[in-house]
C-alpha cells in the first residue's frame, strides 16, 4: 500500500516528465528530418550534375562528329561546282574557238568572194540599166499621153467656147467680130464657128408636175417649191440667138435653198445636249457599271464579269498576270525549251557529244 500511495504521490510528476521528453524528441526529430533531407538534396544536386555535365561531353562529341562531316560535304559540293565552272568554261571557249573558225571559213567562202561579188554587181548593174530604160520609155509614152490628153482637152474646151459663141458668127448683113473688114484674112475663130453647131438647152425632166416633198418646200432645195403654172408646151420655132442662160441655171439661182446663220442652225441648248451624248457615250464604254462595295457582303453573290482586256472569246490573256515575256516557238532554233544547269555528269556527257559532233562538222 506504501508503494501505491508513492506512485500515486508521484504521477503527476511522471505526467510532466512524459510530456516534457515528448516534446524534446519532436524538437530533434525535426532537426534530424531536416539535416537528412538537406544530406539528399546535396548528393542528388551532385548526382544531377554530374549527369548532366556527361551529357554536354557527350553533345560536344555528337557536334563535332556533325560538323565536321557536314563541312567536309559542304566542301565537296563547292569543290564539284568548281570543278564543274571549270569544264564548262573550258567547253565554252572549245565552242567559241569551233565557232570563230566556223564562221571565218563560210564568211571567206560565201559572204566575201571577191568574184562571185563582181558577178553580181555585174548583173545588178545590167538589170538596173535595163530598168532604167524601161522607165524611161514608160515616162516618155506617160508624156506623150498626157500632151495628147492635154491638147484633145483643149480642142474640146474650144469646141465647147465656139458653140457657146455661135451667136457671134458672120451674117451676110452684118460681120462678126472675128470677121472684120479691116483684115485681109478672117480669124481662126470665125471658122472654128462656121464648123460649130450652136449649143442648146436642155430641160430637166421633171418627174411629177403636181407633187413637191414637203422636206423640199420648208427648207427650199427644190427649184419648184413655190408655186407655179404649169410647164407650157414648147413653141416650134426657132432659139433666139444671144448670151441667153438656161432656164434652169436661171431657177437655181431665183429659188436658193434657206442657209440659216450659226445662232439660227444650232440649238440653245447645245451645251446641254452635248453633255448627254457624253454621258451617254460613257456608259456605252463602260463595260461593269456596278458600285464598288470593298467593305460589305453585298456583292458576293453575284457573278463576277471578266474584264475585256483580260479575256475574250478565245480565251484569257496571261500577259501581266502570269508573264511578261511574250513566247512564239516559230522563232524557236530547236523544239525543245531552256533548261536549267545540269549535275556535272550530265553535263559532261552532254557537251562531250556536242564536241564530238562540232569536230564531225568540222
Amino acid at each position: 500500500m506504501a508503494t501505491l500511495a508513492r506512485l500515486q504521490a508521484r504521477s503527476t510528476f511522471v505526467a510532466h516528465q512524459y510530456y516534457y521528453r515528448n516534446s524534446v524528441v519532436d524538437v530533434f526529430r525535426k532537426k534530424e528530418y531536416d539535416a537528412a533531407v538537406k544530406i539528399q538534396s546535396w548528393f542528388r544536386g551532385c548526382q544531377v550534375r554530374a549527369y548532366i555535365r556527361y551529357l554536354h561531353r557527350i553533345a560536344t562529341v555528337i557536334q563535332k562528329w556533325w560538323r565536321g562531316y557536314s563541312g567536309r560535304e559542304e566542301y565537296r559540293l563547292l569543290v564539284k561546282f568548281a570543278s564543274c565552272a571549270m569544264k564548262m568554261n573550258f567547253y565554252n571557249a572549245m565552242a567559241v574557238r569551233i565557232q570563230r573558225r566556223w564562221r571565218g571559213y563560210r564568211i571567206r567562202k560565201y559572204c566575201f568572194n571577191y568574184f562571185y561579188l563582181k558577178e553580181y554587181l555585174r548583173a545588178v548593174s545590167e538589170t538596173n540599166d535595163a530598168i532604167r530604160e524601161a522607165l524611161e520609155e514608160f515616162a516618155e509614152m506617160k508624156e506623150r499621153e498626157e500632151k495628147k490628153a492635154d491638147l484633145e482637152r483643149e480642142e474640146k474646151e474650144r469646141d465647147y467656147q465656139a458653140r457657146k459663141m455661135h451667136y457671134l458668127l458672120s451674117t451676110k448683113q452684118i460681120p462678126g467680130i472675128y470677121n472684120s473688114p479691116f483684115r485681109k484674112d478672117p480669124d481662126p475663130w470665125e471658122l472654128r464657128l462656121q464648123k460649130a453647131k450652136p449649143l442648146t438647152s436642155q430641160r430637166s425632166k421633171v418627174k411629177d408636175k403636181h407633187w413637191v416633198s414637203p422636206n423640199s418646200w420648208l427648207e427650199c432645195t427644190s427649184a419648184r417649191s413655190f408655186p407655179r403654172s404649169e410647164v407650157l408646151p414648147p413653141i416650134d420655132r426657132k432659139q433666139c440667138q444671144g448670151p441667153f442662160r438656161d432656164i434652169t441655171e436661171v431657177l437655181e439661182q431665183r429659188y436658193k435653198p434657206l442657209e440659216p446663220t450659226l445662232r439660227v442652225a444650232e440649238p440653245i441648248n447645245e451645251l446641254n445636249v452635248a453633255r448627254e451624248e457624253f454621258r451617254r457615250q460613257e456608259w456605252m464604254r463602260n463595260v461593269n457599271d456596278n458600285m464598288f462595295l470593298p467593305f460589305s457582303t453585298y456583292h458576293k453573290n453575284k457573278k463576277y464579269t471578266p474584264l475585256m482586256h483580260s479575256s475574250s472569246k478565245y480565251g484569257p490573256n496571261s500577259y501581266g498576270s502570269r508573264h511578261f515575256r511574250d513566247e512564239n516557238s516559230k522563232k524557236w532554233i530547236c523544239d525543245k525549251d531552256f533548261q536549267t544547269v545540269l549535275p556535272s555528269f550530265d553535263l559532261f556527257s552532254k557537251y562531250g557529244k556536242l564536241y564530238s559532233k562540232a569536230g564531225q562538222i568540222i
